[in-house]
C-alpha cells in the first residue's frame, strides 16, 4: 500500500522495484512503453484496430477508460498483447539533465510545473487534462490520450495523432508472446469463417464497407476537420 496523498500525485508514485526498465509481462509492466489490446467484438472484424495505454517509468499502465476517467494498473481489456518501449533518446521534450527514476515523485504543483519536463511529469499532464475530457471511441478515445502523452513527450518530434498512433504500434509494436498472437487473430478469422461459410459474398462485401467507413471517419476526422477528433 501507497501512503495517502493527492490524488494526481499519487498516480505518479513509482513502487520502487528493482531492475525498473525491465518488462515483466507477468506483472504487468512494461516501462516507458506503449501498449496495445485486441477489443472485444470489434477486433473480431477489424484485428488491427484495439484498445492502447502508455505506461509510467515503473511500468504501471494507464489508459483513458472512460468519461473524466484514466484507469490505473488495470488495463480495460486485458493483458497487452503488443507494446513498444521508448527511450528517452526519443524524446525531444525531456529535460537530458532529468533522471529517469528520481523516487520523488510526490510533490507540491508548482513545484512540478517548474521543474523540468520528465516522463512522469508529461505523462501526469495528460491524465489532467483527460480527466476531465468526455469519452467518445469517435472523437476521443484511448488513442487520443496516449497520442496527447507522445505529442508532451515529444517522442519522434510528436506529431502523433489516432491514425499515426494506430499504424504505428500495429506496425512497430512487439508481440508480448506466442499466445499474445493467437489472443489476438484467432478470433477474427472464426468470424471471418463463420461470415463466408453462412454469408458468403454478402458478408464480405458488408465487412469491407464497415471498415473503409470507419477508416474513413478518423481520416476525415484527424486531417481534414482536426478539431474533431481530440488529441
Amino acid at each position: 500500500m501507497v501512503p495517502e496523498v493527492e490524488p494526481d500525485h499519487a498516480l505518479m508514485i513509482e513502487e520502487n522495484h528493482p531492475n525498473t526498465m525491465l518488462i515483466d509481462p507477468k506483472r504487468g509492466r512494461f516501462p516507458c512503453c506503449i501498449v496495445w489490446s485486441p477489443l472485444p467484438v470489434l477486433s473480431w472484424f477489424i484485428p488491427f484496430i484495439g484498445h492502447i495505454g502508455i505506461c509510467r517509468e515503473d511500468g504501471v499502465i494507464l489508459d483513458f477508460a472512460g468519461p473524466n476517467f484514466v484507469s490505473v494498473d488495470n488495463f480495460t481489456f486485458g493483458a497487452p498483447t503488443r507494446y513498444f518501449q521508448i527511450s528517452r533518446e526519443q524524446c525531444c521534450c525531456l529535460s537530458p539533465c532529468a533522471t529517469e527514476h528520481t523516487g520523488e515523485y510526490v510533490q507540491s504543483h508548482d513545484e512540478s510545473e517548474s521543474n523540468a519536463n520528465t516522463w512522469e511529469s508529461s505523462i501526469r499532464k495528460s491524465i489532467q487534462e483527460f480527466q476531465h475530457q468526455s469519452y467518445s471511441i469517435f472523437t476521443c478515445n484511448c488513442h487520443s490520450f496516449v497520442a496527447n502523452g507522445l505529442n508532451r513527450l515529444g517522442f519522434q518530434a510528436g506529431g502523433w495523432n489516432v491514425v499515426n498512433l494506430a499504424i504505428f504500434i500495429f506496425l512497430k509494436g512487439r508481440w508480448v508472446n506466442k499466445t499474445s498472437i493467437v489472443k489476438t487473430y484467432l478470433p477474427s478469422l472464426v468470424v471471418l469463417g463463420l461470415g463466408l461459410i453462412f454469408g458468403g459474398g454478402t458478408f464480405l462485401t458488408y465487412l469491407v464497407i464497415f471498415m473503409f467507413v470507419l477508416i474513413g471517419w478518423f481520416l476525415l476526422g484527424t486531417y481534414c476537420f482536426k478539431k474533431l477528433i481530440h488529441v
